[in-house]
C-alpha cells in the first residue's frame, strides 16, 4: 500500500517498505472492496505499439507471476509508474494498493491475479461513542469500502496477448489517464467487444445521417440493429443490408466502418459471435426516442411503419400519427 500524489502539483508519493498482512475480517472486507465493482463482461489487455514488452504494468506483472518474492519490489515500481503519470491537474492523491489474489475463475479458469486499486474520494462518517455522561458523536473522514474509485484486476492467462484485464474506473473519466496512460490497454478481441464495437459503430453512423423525415428512419436502423445482434452470430455484409436495405446506405455503411476502425485503432470481424450483455448495456437510447418541444417524447421499440409524419399547414407545425389496435 503506497499514497501517490499528483506529479504536476509536486506533491510527490509515499512508499511503504513491506507488505500488508490482514486478519480474516479485514480481508473479507477487502475483498469486497477491490472486487464487488466488477460486474461487467467487458476484458482488455495490456498493449504497446511497438512491443508488449515496452508496457510497463506488462513489465513489472509478469515478473511478479514468475516470482513472487518480487511482488513489494515491483508494487514500488507499479507506484512510481502511476506517480509519473498523474499529471493531468485533475488527478486527485490518493491510497494505492497492489494486491496478489490466488485462485481466480475466469472464463472457466483458475489462475492467480495482480490487484491494483487506487482510492481517491473521502467520506465523511458519523462515529457515536460512550462517555462517562452518555453518547457523544464526531466526525471522521475516511474510504467508503461500497465505492472503488479506480482499479484493475490483471489475470495470469493470455499473457502472449498482454494478460487478460478487468478495469473500473469511477473518476476523472474526462482524463483516462488511468486507462490510457497508465496501464495503456485496448479491447479484448472477443463476443463482447465485437458485439459493443458493432453496436457503437451503428449508433454513430446513423447519427450522422441527414433527417429527412424526422427521426423516424434513425429510430427505425437503431431497433434494427438491435435486433440482428440479438442473433448468435452475424455477417457484416448481411447486417448492413437488413438494416440498412436501401443499396446506397448500405455502401456508405461499409465505407464508414472502414474509417470508424482506423479512428479507433479496433477491428470488427466480417463475421462473429455475438454477446447479449453487450447489447444491454449499451441502450440505444436517445437514438430512439423523439423528443417533441417541451410536451411529449415517443419512445420507438418498433413498429415504425405505424408512425406517420406530417405538416399541418393551418397549424403551421410539424405532427406524428400514430396507429394502434389498444391502449395499455
Amino acid at each position: 500500500m503506497h499514497r501517490i500524489g499528483n506529479k504536476s502539483m509536486d506533491e510527490g508519493y509515499i512508499i511503504s517498505d513491506r507488505c500488508i498482512h490482514t486478519d480474516n475480517q479485514l480481508t473479507a472486507l477487502l475483498t469486497k472492496y477491490f472486487i464487488t465493482p466488477f460486474i461487467t463482461s467487458e476484458f482488455y489487455h495490456l498493449y504497446h505499439e511497438a512491443s508488449i514488452e515496452l508496457n510497463e504494468i506488462y513489465n513489472y506483472v509478469s515478473k511478479i507471476f514468475n516470482d513472487f518474492s518480487l511482488f513489494q519490489e515491483q508494487s514500488i515500481n507499479i507506484a512510481r509508474h502511476l506517480y509519473n503519470e498523474s499529471m493531468h491537474p485533475k488527478i486527485k492523491a490518493g491510497e494505492l494498493y497492489v494486491v496478489y489474489f490466488q485462485d481466480c475463475i475466469v472464463d472457466g479458469e483458475n489462475v492467480d491475479a495482480v490487484g491494483i486499486f487506487k482510492s481517491e474520494n473521502k467520506d465523511t462518517f458519523l462515529k457515536v461513542f460512550q462517555t462517562e455522561n452518555g453518547l457523544d458523536i464526531a466526525t471522521e473522514n475516511g474510504i467508503n469500502i461500497n465505492k472503488l474509485d479506480k482499479g484493475c484486476l490483471i489475470f495470469n492467462t493470455e499473457k502472449d496477448n498482454g494478460y487478460l484485464v478487468a478495469i473500473v474506473d469511477n473518476t476523472n473519466k474526462g482524463a483516462k489517464y488511468w486507462t490510457d496512460d497508465f496501464l495503456h490497454v485496448r479491447s479484448r478481441k472477443d463476443s463482447f467487444n465485437q458485439t459493443q464495437n458493432m453496436l457503437s459503430l451503428c449508433k454513430k453512423f446513423v447519427s450522422q445521417l441527414p433527417n429527412e423525415n424526422g427521426k423516424i428512419e434513425k429510430a427505425t436502423y437503431m431497433n434494427r440493429s438491435v435486433e440482428a445482434l440479438k442473433k448468435e452470430s452475424i455477417n457484416v455484409d448481411t447486417f448492413a443490408e437488413q438494416v440498412f436495405e436501401t443499396p446506397e446506405i448500405v455502401s456508405e455503411f461499409k465505407r464508414y466502418k472502414e474509417s470508424y476502425q482506423k479512428e479507433r485503432d479496433i477491428e470488427i470481424d466480417d463475421t462473429f459471435e455475438t454477446a447479449s450483455t453487450a447489447i444491454k448495456r449499451r441502450a440505444t437510447g436517445t437514438m430512439t426516442t423523439i423528443k417533441l418541444d417541451k410536451n411529449f417524447d415517443i419512445n420507438i421499440h418498433g413498429g415504425e411503419q405505424y408512425i406517420e409524419r406530417g405538416y399541418d399547414e393551418k397549424r403551421k407545425m410539424h405532427y406524428y400519427q400514430l396507429f394502434f389496435k389498444e391502449e395499455k
